[in-house]
């Protein structure tokens, strides 16, 4: 099966394709720029939205869920917030089919026009906040933490399984607050969530910080990130989470009346992370046999497979076999014990392989007269005869040493991969011969900015939340500058 993945030295890209086609995450479809999310990859994605929704819920925030058109008239109540969908955005404007009265088929009804064109959600801060007025009043209304998970269309013209469809699955969450604190606070709470997340679920390390102004959320006062790298040395944004002021609320007229019974604008923000983590999950870890899955999130963390000859044998490795599943399930472990007889042991060990099972338990006869079972570990591919006897909890460790292998191994290619420059021509021939982020002074202008995308078509990806001041000159202006900046090209 291996032999059917392209291998990343030879074309990143296809082989990025190849994993996800063929370890079973997702497929094509007739819809242009859409995708299947086969069972493997939902139940992956399953796991990441459980987790998020648990930490959502413990922070105090409740889940609803708002529709799925929007009128045209409300995304043009926010200047910027149209301007930076308007592109993106797909229309419905009729309501009804009929038969071509001249045999073509079906048609749209041209009498069934709506009165006023439906956008198909991009976002939903427009449609919430007309909500969100007559839900608000007081400040004992204060604050509101609502979260949807939901499906959104952005009509992408260039397209790739998970990273960027017309069609994705995310959440987002809309909060309102009674200050502008208070809306900061929340704004960087979730940027704390996501962070916490990537790191100890996905185990991938990010960086976090604010986005330029040229990169904000459309409509946003600040945009916080999470940016992650890949294996190929280009950067990821994982997740944002956006400060929005009193702008929506303004456009919608949300108001309510303070504890001084002063009528206020609300604060509010926005969040989301979407199926696209799925993406940064396969080519942040996953290597040329097929993926590399953080046991946390693993649709499934340890798979038994028997070898035998017979029936005899057969079911004496499964009396075993059941004694081993009960215990690991009690352990909180997903495992799944696969006797199928449509396939032989190698041909299951290249499958679970290609679909990046942390933990492979082969049990055979021989090895079985002796105590013994083969462990194998999908990160570094180790193989241990480790005795039947504690296997559970031998297994339960090794699967946290996986975890932490995975994120040790993605975190040192991250800070080999960042590189501090202080002139162009090192600038450039970092980003041409090593990649990654490239730490560089920017004058702040929002052309510099520009004019760098247009020449190196590497994005300012983020300044750091923890960045120090320093003394410095622009990169390309050698105009003066305070603090560096995190360029890189990205998805």
């Amino acid at each position: 099966m291996a032999k059917e993945i392209t291998s990343r030295e030879q074309d990143y890209s296809q082989w990025y394709n190849d994993i996800v086609l063929k370890s079973g995450l997702a497929d094509y479809t007739a819809v242009r720029g859409c995708m299947v999310i086969k069972p493997y990859g939902f139940a992956l994605w399953e796991n990441m939205r459980d987790t998020l929704d648990k930490k959502f819920k413990e922070t105090g925030h409740q889940n609803a869920y708002f529709p799925l058109f929007i009128p045209k008239s409300f995304l043009s109540k926010e200047a910027a917030h149209v301007e930076g969908f308007a592109k993106e955005c797909a229309v419905v404007t009729h309501y009804r089919l009929m038969n071509d009265p001249d045999g073509g088929g079906i048609v749209v009804d041209p009498n069934a026009k709506l009165e006023e064109e439906l956008i198909v959600r991009p976002t939903s801060e427009t449609i919430i906040w007309n909500s969100y007025k007559t839900w608000i009043q007081s400040y004992r209304d204060l604050p509101l933490l609502i979260n949807q998970w939901a499906n959104v269309v952005r009509w992408e013209m260039r397209t790739r399984l998970f990273l960027r469809t017309a069609e994705f699955l995310w959440q987002e969450g809309h909060t309102a607050h009674a200050t502008a604190q208070e809306a900061i606070d929340e704004t960087k709470l979730i940027l704390d969530i996501y962070a916490d997340f990537v790191e100890n679920y996905m185990a991938l390390p990010v960086i976090k910080g604010v986005k330029t102004p040229n990169e904000r959320f459309a409509g946003a006062v600040d945009t916080y990130c999470i940016e992650a790298l890949m294996q190929d040395g280009k950067a990821l944004q994982a997740g944002t989470s956006h400060f929005l002021g009193q702008n929506f609320a303004k456009a919608f007229d949300v108001k309510f009346s303070d504890k001084d019974n002063k009528l206020e604008y609300v604060w509010a923000t926005s969040w989301g992370v979407s199926t696209r983590l799925v993406g940064a999950l396969v080519m942040a870890h996953s290597d040329d046999e097929g993926l590399i899955l953080p046991p946390k999130i693993a649709p499934i963390q340890v798979v038994i497979v028997p070898i035998y000859k017979g029936d005899e044998q057969l079911a004496m490795i499964s009396e075993k076999a059941d004694i081993i599943v009960k215990e690991l399930k009690a352990l909180g472990i997903s495992v799944k014990y696969d006797k199928s007889e449509n396939s032989r042991p190698g041909w299951k060990f290249a499958e679970y392989e290609m679909k990046g099972v942390p933990v492979r338990v082969a049990i055979g006869a021989r090895d079985l007269e002796k105590n013994l079972v083969e462990v194998a570990r999908r990160d570094t591919k180790e193989k241990t005869s480790v005795d039947i006897n504690g296997i559970s909890e031998y297994i339960k460790t090794l699967l946290e040493d996986i975890q932490l292998n995975i994120y040790n191994k993605a975190k040192q290619y991250r800070d080999d991969h960042i590189t501090k420059v202080d002139t162009w021509d090192e600038f450039v021939n970092i980003l041409d011969n090593k990649a990654g982020f490239v730490s560089a002074h920017w004058d702040g202008s929002a052309e510099t900015e520009d004019k760098i995308k247009e020449l190196t078509k590497a994005t300012i990806r983020c300044i750091p939340l923890n960045n120090l001041q320093e003394e410095g000159k622009c990169i390309l202006t050698g105009k003066a500058s305070t603090q560096r900046v995190l360029f890189a090209r990205a998805y």
